[in-house]
């Protein structure tokens, strides 16, 4: 299986689309609109995903890229109070690193901005899903603009 179909494989089966209706919970439903409002962004559009990126993809597999953007979230976005907030995802080392810039989910006041979702308590589980489910589709599409 190629990664392309591996990763769309996975988004298919794992893709959490009925968030609670909250504000901030929105279902990937606008998806499309979110990407779009991004690719308008200079400086979220120069984010893009390197062929060490890809290898380390298909050598961990996107179950595993997708557990550790879990294990990213729940440790340097999901707390209520982040000390370094604005400065806790690095530019680089990591495809999720590079996803959550490139679709606004580095830090709280960029899920503010661009998610409606509000800083100052933790997020919820549908809240962390929704943001990894972001993340996960970022890197799907990447995957596509390859070939």
């Amino acid at each position: 299986m190629t990664l392309s179909m591996n990763i769309m494989k996975n988004m298919e089966m794992n893709t959490v689309m009925n968030y609670d209706q909250n504000p901030g919970e929105s279902p990937l439903r606008n998806t499309e609109a979110l990407f779009e409002r991004l690719a308008r962004s200079n400086f979220r559009r120069k984010f893009r995903l390197s062929d060490k990126d890809f290898d380390y993809i298909e050598k961990k597999g996107i179950e595993t890229i997708r557990s550790h953007a879990y294990d990213f979230i729940e440790k340097r976005l999901a707390p209520a109070e982040i000390p370094n907030d604005g400065k806790q995802t690095p530019m680089r080392g990591h495809p999720v690193f590079i996803a959550q810039h490139a679709t606004a989910t580095c830090c709280r006041g960029c899920l503010k901005k661009w998610h409606g979702i509000e800083p100052g308590s933790q997020l919820t589980k549908n809240q962390v899903d929704y943001v990894v489910d972001v993340i996960m589709e970022w890197i799907k599409r990447e995957e596509s603009w390859k070939f």
